[in-house]
């Protein structure tokens, strides 16, 4: 198994959405939340096969972060099966 880095550039607005949707992709392994300097504003694994109802508390967190920062960027690791035969 291999580990991918992506990284978006979000405005805060759109922050929780984003999280959101990358969570429901289910193969996220871990995200962090940078302002636009670089510094890290939050980081939060995420194991397969938990329920959403443990991803409240993180999802309110990072929505009261979105409405104090402004542009920011998303660093997500994939992870990724090799599909050689």
């Amino acid at each position: 198994m291999k580990i991918n880095k992506e990284t978006f550039a979000v405005a805060g607005e759109n922050l929780l959405k984003k999280i959101k949707e990358l969570i429901e992709e289910g193969n996220v392994r871990k995200i962090t939340v940078s302002d636009k300097s670089g510094k890290e504003l939050m980081n939060f694994p995420l194991n397969v096969g938990l329920a959403g109802v443990i991803f409240a508390p993180v999802l309110a967190a990072v929505g009261a972060m979105a409405a104090l920062i402004g542009d920011c960027t998303i660093t997500v690791e994939r992870e990724v099966t090799d599909t050689k035969e």
